[in-house]
C-alpha cells in the first residue's frame, strides 16, 4: 500500500493511504535514507510504501519504503552537529511568517531560511503578519523589508490574521497546493491557519510579555486537508535556522541578487569578502544589494550559527 505521511511523532507516523483512510504506522527496523544523516528518516509529506501487520489483535502499518522527494526543508538538529532534521517534504509553497515586534523576526533568520529554500528548490512567500497592531515606525520597517525582498523576487503579503486582512490572498495562493507555514513561535501561524480554515481550530496562546516570545502550541509538524482544494502543514515555532551542508563556494548561488551580478567579479572563485574588483561588494556599496543580506551571507560562509535552538521539534535534544 502507498500513502502520504500526515503526522510524525518520532516513533509513529500517521499515513493517509491512497484510498483515503488514515493508518498508524511505524518504521520497519533501522530505516535510513542514503546520503541524509537525519534524526527523522521519514517526514511529513513523504510518500511511503507500507504493509499492514496484526499483533495482539491490533492492526497497524509498517513502513518499508519511501518514494523519491521532489524537495524538502531541512535544518540543523540541536546538539547533534552532524545530524539534521527534515521539517517537511514535497512542499509546493512555504509561507514564512514575519512579525516586526512581539516577537521580532530578524533578517538573519529570514535569509538563512530563504537560502535553504533556494538550495532545495522550495518556493517561499513572505507573510508580514499582525500589521493591524503596528505603530508608524513598525509600519515603516515592514515597508523597508518588503522593498528588500520584493526587489530580489520574493512575493510579500501583508496580513492581519485577527482582522482577516488579505487572508483571501493567502487562500488563493494555496489553491491546489501543499503549503507549509513556518516562523518563530508567536508570529501567529495557528491564528492565520484558523482564519483560513476555522474548522481546524488549532490551539493558540498569548505572547509572553516578559520576553516578547511566543509560547509554542504545535508539538509536531502535521498536515491537514482543507475544504478548498488545498493541504497545509502546520509546524512548531523555531527560534533560529541552522543552514545545512553548504560549501562556501556555493552559498552565493542561493542569493538571487548575488547570482545576478557575480559573473562580473574579477575572479571566478570570488567569495565576495576581500577580493578586489568584486561586483557583489560594489553592488552593496552602491546600495543595489541590501547590506543586511550581505551581512547574512558573510555570517553563513564564516560558519556562524544563529542561536538555532528550537522549542518543540520531535527528536530534538532540548
Amino acid at each position: 500500500m502507498t500513502g502520504i505521511v500526515y503526522k510524525s511523532t518520532g516513533s509513529w507516523y500517521l499515513v493517509k493511504s491512497n484510498d483515503g483512510t488514515f493508518v498508524e504506522c511505524r518504521i520497519k527496523g533501522k530505516f535510513r535514507i542514503e546520503g541524509i544523516k537525519s534524526t527523522n528518516p521519514i517526514a511529513v509529506g513523504d510518500v511511503v510504501d507500507f504493509e499492514m501487520e496484526t499483533k495482539n489483535d491490533t492492526e497497524t502499518g509498517v513502513i518499508h519504503g519511501i518514494h523519491e522527494r521532489k524537495n524538502y526543508i531541512i535544518r540543523k538538529s540541536v546538539n547533534l552537529s552532524k545530524q539534521t532534521h527534515i521539517i517537511a517534504a514535497n512542499v509546493d509553497l512555504v509561507f514564512l511568517l514575519i512579525t516586526i515586534d512581539n516577537p521580532p523576526t530578524f533578517t538573519s533568520f529570514i535569509d538563512r531560511f530563504l537560502v535553504t529554500a533556494e538550495a532545495y528548490s522550495v518556493s517561499v512567500v513572505l507573510v508580514f503578519n499582525k500589521i493591524d497592531s503596528y505603530a508608524l515606525e513598525q509600519r515603516a520597517e515592514v515597508m523597508y523589508l518588503k522593498d528588500i525582498y520584493e526587489k530580489i523576487g520574493y512575493q510579500c503579503v501583508e496580513v492581519s490574521a485577527t482582522e482577516g486582512k488579505n487572508v483571501s490572498v493567502i487562500k488563493e495562493l494555496m489553491l491546489g497546493k501543499t503549503s507549509m507555514f513556518i516562523g518563530h513561535s508567536g508570529v501567529g501561524k495557528s491564528t492565520l491557519v484558523n482564519a483560513i480554515e476555522p474548522n481546524l481550530d488549532l490551539k493558540t496562546k498569548e505572547i509572553s510579555n516578559q520576553h516578547k516570545q511566543g509560547q509554542h502550541t504545535t508539538t509536531f509538524a502535521e498536515m491537514f486537508d482543507l475544504s478548498f482544494d488545498a493541504s497545509i502543514i502546520d509546524t512548531p515555532g523555531i527560534k533560529g535556522f541552522g543552514v545545512v551542508d553548504m560549501e562556501k563556494e556555493e552559498v552565493d548561488d542561493y542569493f538571487p541578487e548575488f547570482l545576478a551580478v557575480k559573473n562580473n567579479c574579477k575572479f571566478n572563485n570570488c567569495l565576495h569578502v576581500e577580493e578586489p574588483k568584486c561586483a557583489v561588494k560594489e553592488a552593496v556599496e552602491n546600495e543595489e544589494i541590501s547590506y543586511s543580506r550581505y551581512r547574512s551571507y558573510l555570517q553563513i560562509i564564516a560558519g556562524e550559527d544563529e542561536h538555532y535552538r528550537t522549542e518543540s521539534w520531535e527528536n530534538d535534544d532540548l
